[in-house]
């Protein structure tokens, strides 16, 4: 499939990703041009027609709804149609790699780091003297192939331990405190093993093994051993990965399996759901939540521990459906 270098139609978007493909069939023509020669240009007071269009293989299932509403927009503005296909949960690769067969295969579409590039830089476009890559404001942002810039990071994520402040000085503990491994795993062992004095299941939330948790130990926190060798070898290849690091990622994947709301034994059948649905039981049994949601949200929850909402016609529905269940 023949790649293109001027597909960049989503570039006045203002969220452009981070790759590009090829073109969806060979009449079609770029929408925009970075520049285009003054004889070329269009007189003041004539809008020039929208040509191409693009089509977008979106990541992430839970912001189609927002992809849409933006290529609709995008439409509306320029005239360019913008094709928004959303891969399920999981299929991202399965699903690229499927879209690349066709012949309207993806315009844009996004790769996973330096590894994924390596087998989908013959279907990326130069970008390095693009408008979207004089937008970037970290040029390490942006991923090379033979000295081209053919990738964007158009998102980043922040990473770090998200911890229970009132269950950490509960425990009797403070977070500036626990600026080591050892400190971390000392106070994660004894919140283990006080859990049923603390009221909790565990020190970490259940740690899983499929597709809807593993990323924290394929993705999440397996990204820190691979980026500080490659940090300090100066490296980006990933065939040249000795294992520095593989020790520490060890000691903290071991915390989530010692220090866990579930049994090592049960990781194989444990999912993100059951993390999430502890939280749903604090929800509805610690008091400062039900405080929360009856105060500051003035619902009613239908649960043991729920607390008396202020609304007066709500105090006398409650008290109507009691009557009710006697």
């Amino acid at each position: 499939m023949k790649k293109i270098l001027a597909m960049l139609l989503a570039l006045c978007m203002v969220f452009a990703l981070c790759a590009c493909g090829q073109s969806a069939a060979p009449a079609e023509q770029p929408a925009q041009q970075d520049a285009a020669p003054a004889e070329d240009a269009a007189p003041a007071d004539e809008t020039p027609a929208a040509e191409g269009s693009v089509y977008y293989l979106n990541f992430k299932p839970e912001q189609d709804e927002q992809w849409q509403a933006l290529a609709a927009s995008y439409t509306e503005q320029t005239g360019v149609p913008v094709t928004v296909v959303t891969a399920a949960s999981g299929q991202y690769e399965t699903t690229l790699m499927s879209e690349m067969e066709k012949s309207e295969a993806p315009t844009l579409f996004q790769v996973n780091g330096p590894t994924g590039l390596k087998n989908w830089k013959d279907y990326c476009a130069d970008l390095s003297d693009t408008k979207l890559r004089g937008e970037l404001i970290d040029d390490s942002l942006a991923l090379q192939s033979d000295g081209k810039d053919v990738c964007i990071d158009w998102v980043q994520e922040s990473f770090g331990i998200i911890y229970n402040k009132q269950l950490l000085e509960k425990a009797g503990y403070k977070a500036e405190d626990i600026n080591s491994f050892d400190k971390l795993k000392a106070c994660a062992d004894d919140i283990q093993a006080r859990k049923a004095e603390l009221g909790v299941e565990g020190a970490f939330t259940s740690a899983g093994m499929d597709s809807s948790s593993n990323w924290r130990y394929t993705t999440h926190l397996a990204n820190m051993p691979i980026h500080y060798e490659f940090k300090d070898e100066n490296e980006d290849d990933t065939d040249a990965i000795k294992g520095t690091y593989l020790p520490q990622y060890k000691q903290i994947f071991d915390l989530y399996l010692t220090d866990s709301t579930c049994d090592p034994s049960q990781v194989a059948s444990k999912t993100g759901d059951d993390a999430v649905n502890e939280f749903l039981n604090w929800v509805v049994t610690d008091d400062e939540a039900t405080k929360a949601i009856a105060e500051d949200m003035g619902l009613t929850m239908p649960f043991k521990s729920a607390k008396e909402v202020a609304n007066p016609l709500a105090k006398i529905a409650k008290e109507y459906e009691k009557k009710r269940r006697d």
